[in-house]
Formats: structure tokens, sequence, C-alpha cells
């Protein structure tokens, strides 16, 4: 981090993400879903929201529902966040099946020709305009062949259509391929390693309001500041807090630390200093203008997350 200037934060106010209660965790949280095979998105979201008797709930990026895997979803106000999560880096596992005999050294030389950036059109069942599109994929690994099918470890840019990337792969081996299985392993900074089932989160939330105990619960929701921390940060004063809940963009003075690698246009994180997420804005400068500047406007807000009066008011007086 780049450090602009020394502050230190009231412990008046506000709660470092870690000490929240269980009801303010729910209230900010979300689930690393580990969605089953059968039901769609939005009924498993659907699910959730009913048996965790919550007003809102959404998720950060579709899975049909033959597809299983990593499924983030966002509880109560986090749900503000979860266009955020859309255009994150995906992982999948997915088994490819040919239609003809294709020598193990040809499937290999082909698949590596499809690492990088390629054009898809969207298949005639999805839920974009069928046009042209460029994506990147960012490997292709841990390749295994049985016969007909082939096992394949995909990391891919947000909107990269699996079904129609083995399409074209059995297009240019020469025999026809289609999509057998898939499995969603990441989206962002959330994998299947510390994915939960949607029993063992209803299991954890029955615990809780039937014997009081919290300890499983917690471990399935996670503060919504981890469903940001691949962003770049902005760290802030006590007295900008209350501005920027109330919508006002980050000026100069504000900003205490700061990401080293802030772009002009990026989308940024802005935290309290106890690492609470403020609201998510759109940087007008880079890093080293933002560290260097004394005043005028540096970030424009874009999402609040915080509720005003969470900490006190400076501005205006």
């Amino acid at each position: 981090m780049l450090i602009k200037a020394e502050a230190e934060t009231d412990p008046s106010y506000g709660k470092k993400p870690e000490e929240r209660e269980i009801e303010e965790l729910i209230e900010r949280g979300i689930v690393n879903l580990d969605k089953p095979r059968g039901p769609s998105s939005h009924e498993v979201v659907a699910w959730i929201k009913r048996i965790m008797q919550l007003r809102k709930a959404g998720h950060g990026g579709t899975l049909d529902p033959k597809v299983s895997g990593v499924l983030p979803v966002t509880l109560e106000k986090s749900t503000k966040i979860s266009h955020v999560l859309l255009p994150s880096d995906k992982e999948y596992v997915c088994v490819m099946r040919l239609h003809g005999d294709v020598s193990e050294d040809k499937i290999l030389s082909v698949i590596e020709e499809f690492v990088g950036v390629i054009y898809q059109r969207p298949p005639l069942k999805s839920a974009v305009r069928r046009r042209l599109r460029r994506r990147r994929i960012y490997y292709i690994e841990d390749v295994e062949i049985r016969g007909r099918d082939v096992l394949m470890r995909i990391g891919c840019e947000a909107g990269t259509y699996m079904r129609k990337l083995c399409v074209d792969i059995g297009d240019v081996l020469g025999v026809g391929a289609h999509m057998a299985e898939l499995r969603r392993t990441k989206t962002g900074v959330f994998s299947e390693e510390d994915s939960v089932t949607l029993q063992d989160l209803v299991d954890a939330y029955f615990f809780w309001k039937e014997d009081g105990e919290e300890k499983f619960l917690r471990e399935m929701i996670k503060p919504v500041e981890f469903a940001v921390s691949g962003l770049p940060k902005v760290y802030i004063r006590d007295t900008a807090v209350d501005a920027i809940c109330h919508g006002a963009s980050l000026t100069a003075p504000g900003v205490v630390k700061l990401s080293p690698k802030i772009k002009e246009g990026d989308v940024v994180a802005i935290f309290t200093l106890k690492g609470e997420l403020v609201a998510l804005g759109k940087s007008l400068k880079s890093s080293k203008e933002i560290f260097e500047a004394r005043r005028g406007l540096m970030i424009r807000n874009w999402k609040v997350l915080m509720e005003p009066g969470t900490y006190p008011r400076f501005w205006g007086t």
C-alpha cells in the first residue's frame, strides 16, 4: 500500500468485519455455495432466501441447471455488489466428448491453439445477443484423455461459453464434439476449496436458530469485504466516511492509503481504517496522481454499501 498520510480510527464508531455479530454478518455477507446439478441458479437463491428468512438475495454469475460448482450468493445489503462479481474471471473443469477417434497428440495440439484470445458467437440458447464476442482463455491444463472423452481445466474471462468452446475444438479436429459435463471451480476470489453445500448451509442456519450455536454459520458466511478483495483499495479517514455514505465523491484530503496500481477508470473499493467496505467508486486518477494530490476529486462514488450515520458527520458543519 502507498501511505499518503498518518491517521487513526476512533474505536467508538464502526466495527472490524471479523467482530460483527452474526446478524450483522448475515446482513453484509456472502455464501460461497457449491451449487448442485438440477436446480437453476435462481431457484437455489430463492431457496436460501426463504429458508434464511431474508428480504433480499442474489448471485454472482448464472450456472445452467445441469452445471454444478461455485456460485457466490449475496445476502441482504451485499446484493449491491452482485454485478461486481459478474465480470470476474472463471475456472471450469469440463468433459468434452468427441464424435470420432483422434490421436492424443492432435487433440493436445489443437487444444493449445485455443489458449489466448478467441472469438465466440453465443449459442442459440443464451440470455445475450448472438453477436461475435472476443474472449480470453488464460489456460487449458490438466488434460486427460480417455477414448473420446477429454477432461480439461479451463481458466477464462467471464462470458466465455464452455459449450461453444467444445463445439469449436471439435470442428477444428474435424470430428465434432459437445460438452458432456461441466463444473465451475472458481469465480474471482471464490473457489471450490472453501465452498459449502446447500444442505450444510441449512443445517448451520438451524443450529443457530434452534440451539444458539453460531460457529458453523460463521464459517460459511464471508463478510462482503472478502468479495472485493481482488479490487484496488483506498482507505479513508473517519472524517470522510459519512460524506461518502451520503453519496459524495472522495477528495484528496480524505485518502490515507491506497493500492499502488490504480488506473484512471478502475473500479475501486473504498474502506475505513477498520477494514469496513464503505462504497465502490470509479477512479478519476492514477495511484501516483492520487498519492501526490492535495485537493480535488479522486474517486467518483458509484455504489454505497455503508449506512449513513455509522460514523459521525463532519461535513457541512
